[in-house]
């Protein structure tokens, strides 16, 4: 195939380039600036934003897939550059995929498009979006998930949709890097009881859905238009993983404890009031933050295993051994 990859440059957008490479296909990639790990693939690279139209129409010329990865993830900022990265950049991927006749697009989306900050206890795709967002980011995401699903047409244009659940593994320049500085800098606190249970999965099983849903994308198959949660398959007890990544980097596991009221109340305090001075930068606490921190949120991934053959084949153990190397 000749694929697209936006965000090719980015944590899971670099490992889908490089599982599509390794399987012989053809690949662009779509990101923000040139990276010489990409050069070294052998990857076709495109700078620029995905909220300019004019390069994202260049992009998918002569394309057959598009995986569109690139998105800008936050518990908190300005919903102007959320909607306009997440949503806009998306609206710009399916107006060019159906100029230049691309057959198939996969994006990738996320579990928080369902989140209500309250527990979700292997939840189904059925589950429906929430009523009310606590940020701008799953609510520009859902918004986006929307139209790609939507957009899925058997004569013309083929999509779906996959939610993977925090995405860890080596390279990870988001999740991990920010435990590990709240943890140096005793900025860390167990939300909670502690004994919440969340999903994850390693980023190589991430990138290899993505390439499997591609290949199952093909006129009236049961994939098409529909939206997947992709995870490892088990979930885990979130602080006792985040204790073990720390003690992996070196560091001392976390004991101290916040109720999930005291820091629901904190975050809304915090969220009023950077508000209110119109400070840009990300508050230690939020709504949704404390929310993800204390609550059970993990989901059934039956509908992926049957419709496009899904299953993680690098266990938990294996990644995080893979991850305390790369730490």
């Amino acid at each position: 195939m000749k694929a697209l990859v936006t965000g090719g440059g980015g944590f899971l957008g670099q490992y889908i380039v490089e599982q599509l490479v390794a399987r012989g296909d053809q690949v662009r990639s779509l990101s923000r600036k040139i990276y010489p790990a990409l050069d070294a693939l052998g990857v076709e690279q495109t700078a620029g934003d995905i909220q300019d139209g004019d390069i994202v129409d260049s992009a998918c010329t002569n394309i057959d897939v598009v995986f569109h990865t690139a998105a800008i993830a936050g518990i908190w900022g300005d919903p102007k550059t959320f909607f306009g990265i997440n949503l806009h950049g998306t609206q710009n991927i399916i107006s060019a995929c159906r100029k230049h006749n691309v057959q198939k697009l996969v994006f990738s989306s996320s579990p928080s498009v369902i989140f209500d900050a309250t527990d979700q206890n292997g939840l189904d795709e059925s589950a429906p979006y929430p009523d009310k967002w606590l940020c701008s980011y799953p609510e520009s995401k859902a918004a986006a998930e929307k139209l790609v699903l939507d957009a899925n047409d058997n004569e013309h244009l083929l999509t779906c949709a996959l939610r993977p659940h925090l995405i860890w593994g080596p390279r990870d320049q988001h999740l991990i890097p920010r435990l590990i500085d709240r943890a140096q800098s005793g900025k860390l606190r167990i939300v909670g009881d502690g004994q919440n249970l969340v999903d994850n999965v390693y980023v190589e099983n991430a990138a290899a859905a993505h390439l499997q849903a591609a290949n199952a994308l093909s006129p009236n198959a049961a994939i098409c238009g529909e939206a997947y949660f992709i995870s490892q398959g088990q979930p885990v007890k979130c602080w006792q993983w985040i204790n073990e990544i720390l003690v992996d980097a070196g560091l001392a596991p976390v004991k101290k404890k916040l109720s999930f009221s005291a820091a629901w109340t904190i975050g809304s305090i915090m969220e009023w009031g950077y508000r209110l001075m119109g400070w840009q930068d990300e508050p230690r606490m939020t709504r949704f933050l404390a929310a993800q921190l204390a609550k059970n949120h993990y989901y059934e991934i039956e509908k992926a295993k049957r419709d496009f053959g899904y299953a993680p084949t690098i266990s938990h153990e294996e990644g995080m051994k893979r991850l305390k190397e790369s730490l």
